[in-house]
């Protein structure tokens, strides 16, 4: 049995951020909480694992070229991955948010974002600085945002929804411990970690 698209990415994911040129600039950015670094840090590991399953991405400083408007953020979207397509004109399989604002509504505003778009697989990075504070910001995301939808819309999301809390308190198992993965079942509209 493959693993699905979901599984795949995190696994690039991975094995991307264990690399010295992602995982010292991720790691320092975290433990100064200097945001904005851990955000460009975090969007070239994002490009890099999008890069290991043969995506094409843009995001900000990675320009793309693939579609008849070359850009950098298309949709106002911090990254956003197409698979190899014949076509000139093609939807994305992923599209991902770096939010590295610690309010609330701005995190629920990134996910909301993604929702909105059809994709196999959207993903959503937001920052806490412990660990403990996550599964509050996860019942404050289905509360906000997902219970906004009626159970037939949220089942037609098809894909992936997956929020990927980053904090500081556990650095020292660097990446591991650094990031709590929590998915999104359509079926119950609640999210469980991995």
């Amino acid at each position: 049995m493959g693993w699905s698209l979901d599984q795949q990415w995190q696994s690039a994911f991975w094995r991307m951020v264990k690399r010295p040129e992602h995982a010292g600039p991720l790691r320092d950015a975290a433990l100064k909480e200097h945001l904005r670094a851990w955000t460009a840090a975090l969007t070239a590991t994002s490009v890099a694992a999008c890069q290991r399953l043969g995506w094409q991405a843009s995001a900000k400083g990675h320009v793309l070229d693939l579609l008849p408007v070359p850009a950098s953020e298309y949709l106002v979207l911090d990254l956003i991955a197409f698979a190899d397509s014949p076509r000139r004109w093609r939807f994305p399989v992923a599209v991902m948010e770096f939010e590295n604002s610690k309010k609330d509504d701005r995190i629920a505003y990134s996910l909301w974002k993604v929702l909105c778009v059809r994709a196999a697989l959207r993903v959503v990075f937001c920052y806490r600085r412990q660990a403990v504070e996550a599964p509050a910001l996860i019942h404050f995301l289905r509360d906000e945002v997902i219970q906004a939808m009626d159970p037939e819309s949220r089942l037609k999301l098809g894909g992936h929804t997956i929020v990927v809390v980053g904090s500081r308190s556990d650095a020292e198992t660097f990446p591991y411990g650094f990031f709590k993965w929590w998915w999104l079942d359509r079926n119950t509209g609640q999210f469980h970690a991995a």
